[in-house]
């Protein structure tokens, strides 16, 4: 199914946000009906600085972990990452076939949470971090590092 990039006008109009996707547009019939879904596009500069505290977190975290050397850094962050998102209450619980519960992070992807609960996970995931991560810290660069991402 083909997306399209559209700005909302007044009157209630939808019009391509730019050239190429007007001449995109051209296949579609003028007076046809057609069925749309509409999502609010997310602010990719704030989906980079939740990606830079996940970052900053782990790497407190992970710094006295040196039994964990030569583990891949990039499946222990994704873990990492995951389970603060699970601790800041973003998760899906479910059963397993053998009635185990099972705890999965909820998807932060553009796709599945729309900028405004978003925003709201991040404000939860820094209280996640605070209570997890870093609640025995008293370095004070550390400290002042963790107020810039409030």
């Amino acid at each position: 199914m083909p997306k399209f990039q559209m700005m909302k006008l007044p009157g209630g109009v939808f019009s391509p946000a730019n050239e190429t996707e007007a001449e995109a547009l051209q296949k579609f019939r003028n007076g046809e009906q057609y069925e749309i879904e509409i999502k609010q596009s997310r602010n990719p500069a704030f989906h980079r600085k939740v990606f830079a505290f996940f970052n900053f977190c782990f790497e407190h975290w992970s710094v006295d972990k040196t039994e964990w050397q030569y583990f891949d850094e990039r499946k222990q962050f994704d873990t990492f990452r995951k389970n603060l998102t699970v601790l800041a209450g973003y998760k899906e619980v479910t059963y397993t076939l053998d009635g185990s519960l099972r705890v999965e992070a909820q998807s932060l992807s553009y796709g599945n949470m729309e900028q405004g609960e978003f925003e709201q996970c991040y404000s939860a995931l820094i209280n996640a971090a605070l209570k997890h991560v870093f609640s025995d810290t008293t370095d004070e660069n550390v400290i002042n590092q963790l107020y810039a991402f409030f």
